[in-house]
């Protein structure tokens, strides 16, 4: 059947090891979703979340996909798709997004990959041997505008990931890329942001007349 062999994702550019790594291209990929038949080039020029999850109709599930659905304006605003990922049929994805929308009244309106041969979950590092040979763990991949993987963040399976932290480092690499500046802990817009380290001696010393809140050479503040 043609949808049958529509499933079947297509890979390029796998890591090496089977992991993907942080500022290289993330793995391309050409799968079945619920709108569709979706590649991760359909996206460039965007940023991506790319998130797995063990099981649908499973109760932690389904709760941080009702939780990445009520978030999705935001996601929006900062020019994000959400895509989900598990290694289930096209099927009980279908069943799944209807039930979560008939029982909670929560549409969830991003595609979620069909991965049954784990083609995706395996070039993205999303099975972990030590939690499960046949389900994808709860990991989460921050992709840029050009393909580029910026960020991995894994949960166990027994732990649901908190989903205003991806829209707080979704931000932060945003404000990053856009300013030449690093972020703090817990950093949130509106707080101030670190200035790059002097490279050298004579910067060091000119540091302190430079107008930042610096409490050392290697440590400035300012807002933006």
């Amino acid at each position: 059947m043609t949808e049958q062999a529509t499933a079947t994702p297509a890979i390029n550019a796998a890591p090496v090891g089977g992991m993907p790594r942080i500022n290289e291209p993330a793995p391309e990929f050409t799968a079945l979703t619920t709108h569709g038949t979706k590649s991760l080039s359909d996206y460039r020029g965007k940023w991506v979340i790319l998130f797995s999850h063990p099981a649908d109709f499973t109760p932690v599930c389904t709760t941080e996909f009702m939780g990445f659905a009520n978030r999705k304006a935001d996601f929006d605003a900062l020019n994000c798709q959400l895509i989900g990922l598990s290694i289930d049929s096209h099927y009980a994805h279908i069943a799944w997004v209807r039930s979560i929308k008939q029982g909670f009244g929560v549409d969830i309106s991003f595609p979620i990959i069909a991965d049954l041969d784990m083609k995706v979950a395996q070039a993205y590092g999303m099975i972990q041997p030590g939690a499960s040979d046949t389900q994808a763990v709860r990991a989460t991949f921050i992709i840029d505008p050009e393909g580029i993987l910026r960020a991995m963040v894994y949960y166990p399976m027994t732990a649901g990931r908190q989903i205003d932290e991806f829209v707080r480092l979704l931000t932060a690499l945003q404000t990053s890329d856009a300013n030449k500046v690093a972020l703090p802990e817990n950093w949130r817009p509106g707080q101030p942001v670190i200035v790059p380290t002097p490279q050298t001696t004579d910067a060091a010393e000119a540091r302190m007349g430079e107008g930042y809140e610096t409490v050392d050479w290697y440590f400035s503040t300012k807002s933006l």
